[in-house]
């Protein structure tokens, strides 16, 4: 038993010491380079990111700025997940044509939907410009003067820097502005549909099933990138054509196994895994609790729409499985954090962080942050509540007040800039309006208006309340505002915007929806964002320093840079896990699964006629594994929101999968990672290729890849 005890506790610290992190692909040699070697991996770091040669990061793509693609053949195929193509998928749906229900796949180029505002992007190069951005400033400068000079210096880095003229450029700080890092990108602007699977099988299991395992869905869809006839990057044309990438992943048929070595190459969105204890905790119980409780009661109201009605299900598809996202990724998080202990294990680190600092006689430098960290974040507690209020309620749940926020900020250009830049913005705004509108159900959001108004009321600190919302008459409040107001239609926006500014400034205040919405975005900007910002930029000077001195008291320590939406490479295994006690996960699912959980004519766990025949029939083709087709498979790669669409690759550099998500016992991830129970979840690419295949028939797909074996080798 004692040798077991010790066994099970190497192989974690062999995990903890060897997995986790999210890393800048420029700056593997070293280190990195011979974990990920130790791990598996039988590439270079030079093989991964170069500058002078084709790699693997010039096949790794920014999908719309928000989730990650990849290139998979000679002519641009991009492959990401279908939550990820979900907004395009449905712009293209109607009653007629529901893509989303029953699937898009183009059998020629010809057929290739456009997506007009759709990009992606490409990273030409890296360049460390820390050096550059920090000249001229010195210690005796403010903070303020500092980012100031910062700021001043970057401007004149990203003017100067050597680039062609079609690519762009951007800075990025990391470890919270310690380091600047220049990328030079190329952005393509004619990124066009060119398959999806339906939702019954890209999203399958839904939102039951959603940051669960063992999972089943089939999240993949496919796009191209179009270009100029000198493959360069251009707004949709006719005349474009396929973009001809550097590099495209190569497709294993060969699968995983437990153990094997699995590199994630993508866009991770944002982690704070360097919080101290008192804001993890605050994030777990305080924070969490809150939004949960509002996504959950908007989540209800619009579920119960949904199933009554198949229009509105098409118009709240894509806004739904966006707010179940985060609401079911906290609860899990708030969990994961309590389960993991991670306020214990940030208590000990700041434990030995404030001895360190004592021992090497450091106290001036670094031995007053942890009590101010104490004393901001208790300080902050108040008007953090009222920001996530506000911003989970006025901003993004109640449509009608989004709406309101969107003309208030109209309302202030025109008082701050003058007519002509209110024309501008009224021209955009109504171009926004109309797809906000397109997938907008009066009913539905007087329903939500009503419930979250209450909990917005009964929970926001009592400073930071509006007026009107003194009186608890809610159901009068409602009544009264949708009865009245014109910001329920197109129609009546429109017309409430039609004039001069002078003349739609009049209108829009007498208007009884954009009178309460003002008040309470007004509140919120007059109010609760100045002292929110001035709190958390507090919070980020000492959050700087506190990471300044993480990487000089801990030099040996594994201190990766927290994501901040740019290419970063995650390695791990392929693992199964252990949730609770008696519980063990195998690593790999397989389409029995989708079999067992199949319920007929059930949104969530329906299983389309075809592939139930395909299974009947066992006709699997060549991407079946012992007679059972592999959905999906989970590792310990260190993933987050951006990673989503991020492709898994083998120790070769092969496609073997496509990321989509986390277990929900390590979705506390972003703040604390745990390698016992953070695992990532991956389509597996062989059944990406059977459903392009067996059940779509889209064979020309198949064909533009390049199908390897590497474990025959």
């Amino acid at each position: 038993m004692k040798l077991l005890r010790i066994l099970i506790l190497f192989i974690v610290f062999q995990v903890s010491a060897q997995q986790g992190g999210m890393w800048i692909p420029s700056m593997l040699e070293g280190r990195n380079e011979k974990e990920m070697q130790s791990l598996g991996m039988k590439m270079t770091a030079a093989e991964i990111y170069n500058i002078n040669n084709s790699s693997l990061k010039d096949a790794i793509v920014h999908f719309n700025g928000g989730c990650t693609s990849e290139l998979i053949s000679s002519r641009a195929l991009l492959l990401t997940n279908h939550h990820c193509g979900y907004g395009a998928i449905q712009s293209h749906s109607s009653l007629q044509n529901d893509y989303l229900n029953d699937g898009f796949w183009a059998m020629t180029d010809a057929e290739e939907l456009p997506n007009p505002g759709m990009i992606a992007t490409l990273i030409v190069r890296i360049d460390d410009v820390t050096n550059k951005a920090f000249e001229g400033t010195n210690d005796s400068m403010s903070e303020q003067q500092k980012l100031a000079k910062i700021s001043q210096n970057l401007e004149k880095v990203q003017k100067e820097v050597e680039k062609e003229a079609w690519q762009d450029v951007f800075v990025r700080s990391i470890y919270h502005g310690n380091q600047y890092l220049l990328y030079v990108t190329e952005v393509f602007k004619d990124v066009r549909l060119v398959g999806a699977p339906p939702s019954s099988i890209g999203k399958f299991g839904s939102d039951t099933d959603n940051w669960m395992w063992p999972r089943h869905t089939g999240d993949f869809a496919l796009f191209r990138i179009y270009a100029s006839k000198d493959n360069k990057p251009a707004s949709y044309s006719k005349d474009n054509v396929p973009y001809i990438p550097k590099h495209f992943l190569p497709v294993s048929l060969d699968g995983v196994a437990e153990g094997d070595f699995t590199m994630v190459f993508g866009f991770p969105g944002r982690t704070n895994e360097y919080l101290p204890a008192i804001a993890v905790d605050q994030i777990a119980n305080k924070f969490n609790p809150a939004r949960i409780e509002v996504r959950d009661a908007a989540l209800k109201i619009v579920d119960s729409y949904m199933r009554k009605d198949q229009q509105i299900k098409i118009q709240y598809a894509s806004k739904y499985a966006s707010v179940a996202n985060h609401w079911k990724k906290w609860i899990g998080e708030s969990q994961g954090i309590q389960k993991s202990g991670a306020v214990e294990i940030k208590k000990e680190l700041e434990g030995k962080f404030q001895q360190l600092v004592n021992e090497k006689g450091l106290q001036n430098k670094y031995g007053g942050l942890l009590s101010e960290f104490d004393r901001l974040y208790k300080e902050a507690e108040n008007v953090t509540f009222a920001n996530d209020y506000w911003s989970e309620v006025v901003n993004r749940n109640v449509e009608l007040l989004s709406a309101s926020v969107m003309i208030y900020q109209l309302e202030q250009v025109y008082e701050k800039k003058g007519e002509q830049a209110f024309v501008e913005a009224r021209e955009k705004l109504l171009n926004r309006l109309q797809g906000f509108y397109k997938n907008y159900n009066a009913t539905v959001d007087k329903a939500v208006f009503e419930r979250l108004i209450e909990i917005y009321a009964n929970n926001i600190p009592r400073e930071f309340l509006s007026k009107s919302l003194g009186n608890n008459q809610f159901n009068k409040l409602t009544n009264d505002i949708y009865q009245k107001t014109k910001l329920t239609s197109l129609a009546g926006a429109t017309e409430l915007l039609t004039g001069s500014a002078a003349e739609v400034v009049k209108k829009i205040n007498k208007d009884k929806g954009y009178q309460f919405g003002k008040e309470l975005t007004a509140d919120y900007y007059n109010n609760i964002n100045p002292k929110y910002i001035k709190i958390t930029e507090q919070i980020a000077a000492v959050q700087k320093v506190y990471m300044k001195a993480l990487l000089e008291l801990f030099p040996d320590e594994r201190i990766f840079p927290d994501a901040n939406s740019t290419l970063r490479i995650t390695y791990g295994q392929v693992r199964g896990y252990q949730p609770r006690d008696a519980v063990y996960y195998m690593p790999v699912s397989y389409l029995d699964g989708i079999m067992e959980k199949y319920i007929p004519n059930d949104y969530e766990f329906e299983v389309p006629l075809k592939l139930r025949e395909l299974y009947k029939t066992k006709d699997f083709g060549k991407y079946a594994e012992n007679g059972k087709v592999p959905v999906a498979f989970i590792g310990t790669n260190h993933t987050t929101g951006g990673n989503s669409g991020s492709p898994a690759l083998d120790a070769y550099g092969n496609l073997i999968g496509l990321n989509f998500d986390r277990v929900w016992e390590g979705t506390m991830s972003d703040l604390h990672y745990d390698p016992s129970i953070s695992r990532n979840i991956m389509v597996d690419i062989r059944y990406v290729l059977f459903i392009v295949d067996k059940y779509a028939g889209a064979t020309r797909l198949i064909d533009e890849m390049k199908l390897v074996h590497p474990k025959k080798k």
